[in-house]
């Protein structure tokens, strides 16, 4: 009799994560498409639209509600993890910037996603909505 009162509830809330958790996948995976589209090369990097238009067809249960922000930056090949290089002058202080024996600047690719899900099964004391989010980083061919 005590199990009728449990079991539901534990069947509803793990249906809820399992659709939070695919969204959750399906979002990630849409900012690394759109960060292979933009690493191809420097044209590429260039067209933020194409990037979200890649990010928006690989996650198409979301379409057009998925926000996608596309960005390149560079980076010293000595110091991945130091200072990123953005803006219009980027490539010339990163270049100015990058010194010493084999260090040069890089371009990179870095796609941001996110969505708010509200799930179609909801359960008393869990949020109505989440913001999930994805993040992708490459290095941009030349």
């Amino acid at each position: 009799m005590i199990c009728a009162f449990f079991v539901p509830p534990l069947l509803l809330g793990t249906g809820e994560m399992g659709i939070l958790v695919y969204d959750s996948i399906e979002i990630a995976n849409a900012a690394g498409v759109a960060t292979a589209y933009g690493m191809q090369s420097l044209t590429y990097a260039a067209n933020t639209s194409g990037m979200t238009t890649a990010a928006q067809m690989d996650a198409a249960d979301f379409g057009a509600a998925l926000s996608v922000t596309p960005t390149t930056y560079y980076a010293c090949s000595s110091a991945l993890g130091g200072t990123q290089y953005t803006g219009s002058n980027a490539q010339s202080n990163a270049t100015a910037g990058c010194t010493g024996a084999g260090n040069h600047a890089l371009e990179f690719v870095q796609v941001k996603t996110s969505a708010t899900v509200t799930p179609s099964i909801h359960c008393p004391g869990l949020p109505g909505s989440y913001t999930l989010a994805g993040s992708s980083v490459m290095e941009v061919e030349q």
